[in-house]
């Protein structure tokens, strides 16, 4: 198979905050032009730099608000993170968890620091994802997948392995039932570790570096700890070698290519879908929560 060559390495942009309990680095949609157009079907990446939370008797995090048309994965790395939204999904995600939440056709929901996280505080990293969905399925019913770190397959690498949160890498298939095909693997690799990954040339494949420094298809320039890495359009496999200890989220997904309509909390395809999902929320229709 044909080499899958780097695009570009972008380091992380200026942090800002999300509510008051994330502080995150946007690389979808960023500066560099990476927007939904570009990456579906990946339309959104906050990604939580390592941070450090002071104890806090109040919880931090984000109020209600709505979601229609995608749906938003949440990885927690460190800290722990407490969910809930108004058709019942929710619970509390910790160190190498996962929440899939499928908004589809409309969910209020909010998230926050854990309560007993919030008191004690401590280093806080996370991811937020969001993924699009196709037309033909973005009213459908909202749900709620809970993937404990536990219950994620592993799959032995050389000096490492790989957890397989979606879609599948050596035959083993992730937890985490998807509507299009997406990949979406954590790599835990020991200094000087290598594994190779392949994914059909069109998806868009990309990754950042959670901790340490990798190498890249031997690349001389290494990717440090925070970075973002886009893969080209082409090609098919690539590999990489950890320098240090090092963890790796790497992400490859089929393009959605449907027009994109966006405002705010709601993805839709066309501008009067999301003038009714306005009028849908505001007539009370996502449910309730409080």
């Amino acid at each position: 198979m044909a080499i899958k060559a780097i695009e570009a390495i972008y380091p992380p942009g200026p942090a800002h905050f999300v509510g008051d309990g994330f502080r995150v680095h946007n690389f979808i949609p960023s500066r560099h032009g990476l927007d939904m157009y570009r990456m579906t079907p990946f339309i959104m990446m906050d990604y939580g730099a390592k941070f450090h939370f002071p104890p806090s008797d109040s919880l931090k995090g984000v109020g209600v608000h709505p979601h229609r048309g995608f749906e938003t994965v949440t990885i927690a790395y460190k800290g722990r993170v407490a969910h809930h939204d108004s058709a019942g999904g929710g619970g509390i995600i910790g160190e190498g968890d996962v929440q899939w939440m499928t908004a589809a056709s409309g969910v209020l929901h909010k998230e926050y620091h854990e309560e007993s996280f919030s008191k004690t505080g401590g280093d806080f990293q996370m991811v937020q994802l969001w993924v699009n969905l196709p037309a033909k399925d973005k009213m459908s019913a909202p749900k709620y997948q809970a993937i404990e770190n536990a219950s994620i397959p592993k799959v032995p690498v050389e000096n490492g392995y790989v957890e397989v949160i979606a879609g599948e890498f050596q035959g083993t298939k992730g937890k985490a039932s998807t509507f299009t095909p997406v990949h979406l693997f954590n790599a835990h690799l020991q200094s000087g570790a290598k594994a190779e990954f392949s994914f059909p040339a069109a998806y868009k494949t990309c990754l950042i570096v959670v901790e340490g420094e990798i190498r890249i298809n031997d690349a001389d320039e290494l990717v440090p700890v925070d970075h973002f890495v886009l893969f080209e359009n082409e090609g098919e496999t690539f590999h990489i070698e950890a320098t240090e200890h090092s963890k790796i989220l790497i992400l490859s997904g089929e393009p959605i290519r449907e027009p994109i309509a966006s405002h705010g909390p709601f993805v839709m395809n066309t501008r009067q879908e999301i003038m009714q999902a306005f009028h849908d929320f505001e007539a009370g229709k996502f449910g309730t929560l409080t």
